[in-house]
């Protein structure tokens, strides 16, 4: 299956959660742009289930990881600039349709998984049930649907906590 969240309170939870209840989990990331932050932020993370760097290999790691079992797990409030135009907030966000490629070609439930800072150092993780995917038979028009929703999932628990969204690029062009 594939768990998606976006860049919301301390999304790394998500992941930790599902690896202390004993799932495989896979996950997605961006290297920081700073190789040394990256190596301190590495070690936080531990041996806390895998992780693949966004780039040429992710591809081929997460179509293995599904191979094998392994929950895939991934923000998809990102910005990709060749990704398709999908409604965000009221207006088209290039979006990376990776989510909804994989999913509709290996047939993987897509879950949502929501993560909330509470008061002090405690959070809660909610995983909601499994979005239905499109099969209209036209593959890009599915992919978009489908991230049609993830965005509208997104945009839905971001308007309930803004303060929780933690997002510094342009996301949109304009």
């Amino acid at each position: 299956m594939i768990v998606f969240s976006g860049h919301i309170a301390n999304w790394e939870i998500g992941m930790l959660a599902g690896v202390q209840h004993g799932i495989s989990v896979a996950q997605i990331y961006r290297a920081l742009n700073n190789p040394l932050m990256d190596r301190i932020i590495a070690r936080f993370r531990g041996d806390s289930g895998e992780f693949i760097p966004k780039g040429a290999i992710a591809a081929r790691r997460a179509i293995a990881a599904l191979r094998r079992g392994t929950h895939l797990g991934l923000l998809a409030d990102q910005k990709m600039n060749d990704g398709i135009p999908v409604p965000f907030f009221g207006r088209p966000a290039m979006t990376a349709p990776a989510l909804a490629v994989l999913a509709l070609r290996f047939d993987c439930d897509v879950l949502p998984l929501r993560v909330e800072r509470l008061d002090g150092a405690r959070f809660r993780v909610t995983v909601f049930p499994p979005l239905p995917l499109p099969r209209s038979g036209e593959p890009h028009a599915d992919a978009a649907a489908l991230m049609a929703r993830v965005n509208a999932i997104l945009e839905a628990w971001i308007r309930d906590r803004p303060e929780q969204w933690l997002w510094l690029h342009q996301r949109w062009p304009d």
